[in-house]
């Protein structure tokens, strides 16, 4: 007499990670989130102001136009913050570039075409010393960038300890000009802002350069056995960011059309706040501009919405900022815990 034995149930493959891990793996999740959070603080907006404008595709807009000059400064973060560097320099090279630009405007009496890629020069090289200094001499980012935040000031006070204002009419009609899109109109510092991240979209994700930023952040060691060139793409970054807050400084000399050495203090700290809040990774490798994009409107829509409730300080401003940076770091922390798990 033969006896069948049933074969037990196979089990689940234990090595399969599950739905809930691959999710939380997905390196799109932090900016899914952020754009999620946008969304809904807009719809928050819309039913809650809805008999005050807020609706008005304009004031939708408007986010791009107030904050054109914080998301130039915030792409060139995310360059540094993707390599696993900082650059705390950035509010001061933006202010150094209002100044810079008065000064040569109003007081030299140079033209305005001749001004902007002075002032753009001057910039890229200071993130180009940062930067030279950082991997050469091996110096923690923080301390160089900490310095360069104390030198551009400075150099703001030699300058003039007053405000310079700008009279030029160059200056101001392209402050004042509009490019119409229908339903509204951006600023030319928007449009500059928005070609800004096109550009830095395909450099991040369609060029060398941007395979071997996001190399260097994930692991610089494995980086140099690779042989990546290091040292010329940590230099690069912070050429790039210094760019891109003299960029920054001038969009905003055409926002409020004057220097002042005192304009744009802490600004880093916002660049910064936008880019984690976007979901790069502060420990570098992992991010996306686009999610620098929604930092940076996020940021600008929590004004908006302080500005249209009327009983609020402008200090909510900060406050949320901090629950939302402290939040998003916390995420990121959970989901690096996750990965390693």
């Amino acid at each position: 007499m033969t006896t069948t034995t049933q074969s037990p149930q196979a089990a689940p493959d234990s090595g399969t990670p599950s739905r809930a891990a691959r999710l939380l793996a997905d390196r799109r999740l932090p900016v899914a989130a952020t754009a999620l959070l946008f969304l809904a603080m807009y719809g928050v907006g819309l039913s809650r102001y809805q008999f005050y404008g807020f609706a008005e595709p304009q004031v939708f807009l408007n986010l791009f136009i107030d904050n054109g000059y914080l998301l130039v400064a915030a792409v060139g973060v995310t360059f540094v913050i993707l390599s696993g560097g900082i650059d705390l320099s950035v509010g001061s090279m933006i202010g150094f570039t209002t100044m810079f630009t008065a000064w040569l405007v109003e007081r030299q009496g140079l033209p305005l075409a001749l001004v902007i890629p002075l002032a753009l020069a001057v910039g890229a090289f200071g993130g180009f010393l940062m930067g030279y200094v950082i991997h050469n001499f091996e110096i923690q980012p923080f301390i160089v960038t900490l310095a360069g935040l104390f030198l551009f000031r400075g150099l703001c006070l030699v300058i003039s300890k007053e405000s310079i204002s700008i009279s030029d009419s160059g200056v101001s009609s392209m402050a004042q000009a509009q490019v119409s899109l229908g339903m509204g109109f951006l600023s030319i510092g928007a449009v500059v802002s928005l070609v800004v991240l096109a550009v830095a979209f395909y450099v991040l994700h369609y060029t060398r350069f941007g395979r071997r930023v996001y190399a260097i952040g994930g692991n610089e060691q494995s980086a140099l056995l690779m042989g990546l060139p290091q040292g010329g793409t940590k230099i690069a970054v912070y050429t790039v960011s210094g760019f891109c807050s003299a960029l920054a400084g001038l969009l905003f000399t055409l926002y409020i059309q004057s220097g002042d050495p005192l304009h744009a203090t802490g600004m880093e700290l916002d660049a910064i706040a936008a880019v984690v809040i976007g979901g790069t990774l502060l420990t570098g490798g992992s991010g996306y501009v686009l999610g620098t994009l929604f930092g940076v409107l996020v940021l600008g829509l929590i004004k908006s919405l302080i500005q249209f409730e009327g009983t609020l300080s402008s200090w909510w401003t900060k406050i949320a900022t901090g629950v939302l940076l402290c939040a998003f770091i916390l995420i990121q922390r959970f989901m690096t815990t996750r990965k390693k798990a």
